[in-house]
C-alpha cells in the first residue's frame, strides 16, 4: 500500500529540503564536519553512527 492511499493510518513524512525562508534549528555545512575527509563518527545515545560521503557525493548513515 502506497503511504499516499486512503486508509493509511500512517502520516506521510516525506522529506522536504528546507527552503531560505524557513530557519533550521541548526545547519552546519558538511565541509565543516568532513574537513579532508570522507566520514566522521557520531555519538547518539551510546553508539557511534557513521556518516560518510559517498562516490556519488551523497551522504549515507550507518550504524
Amino acid at each position: 500500500m502506497d503511504k499516499n492511499t486512503p486508509g493509511n493510518s500512517f502520516p506521510d513524512r516525506r522529506f522536504e529540503p528546507l527552503q531560505a525562508d524557513q530557519p533550521a534549528e541548526r545547519v552546519i555545512e558538511s565541509r565543516a564536519l568532513f574537513g579532508e575527509r570522507k566520514e566522521v563518527g557520531i555519538e547518539h545515545d551510546g553508539a557511534i553512527y557513521r556518516l560518510k560521503i559517498t562516490k556519488q557525493g551523497k551522504l549515507i548513515l550507518n550504524k
